[in-house]
C-alpha cells in the first residue's frame, strides 16, 4: 500500500482491510488463476506463494503502524 492513512477505530481497520485484500487479489489473484490454468505445477505454487507474501506484507505494514507511537517497553 503505497499511501499513509490513519486507522483510529474498528471501522477504519475494516475498510483499510477490504482495501488492500481489493489491491491484492487485483494485483496476485490473477497471476494465480492464470497459473492454476495454464501453468505448470511450479508455476500454480509460485503463484500461491506470491499471494501468501503479499498478504503478510499486508498483515506486517499494518502491525508496524500499530507500533509507531506506541510506548517503548
Amino acid at each position: 500500500m503505497e499511501d499513509t492513512i490513519r486507522i483510529e477505530n474498528r471501522g477504519d481497520f475494516g475498510l483499510w482491510a477490504i482495501e488492500a485484500a481489493k489491491q491484492i487479489v487485483i494485483d496476485q489473484g490473477f497471476d494465480l488463476a492464470r497459473a492454476g490454468r495454464e501453468g505448470s505445477e511450479e508455476d500454480v505454487r509460485q503463484a500461491g506463494n506470491a499471494l501468501g507474501q503479499a498478504i503478510t506484507n499486508a498483515l506486517l505494514e499494518v502491525y508496524d503502524g500499530l507500533l509507531d507511537g506506541a510506548p517503548e517497553e
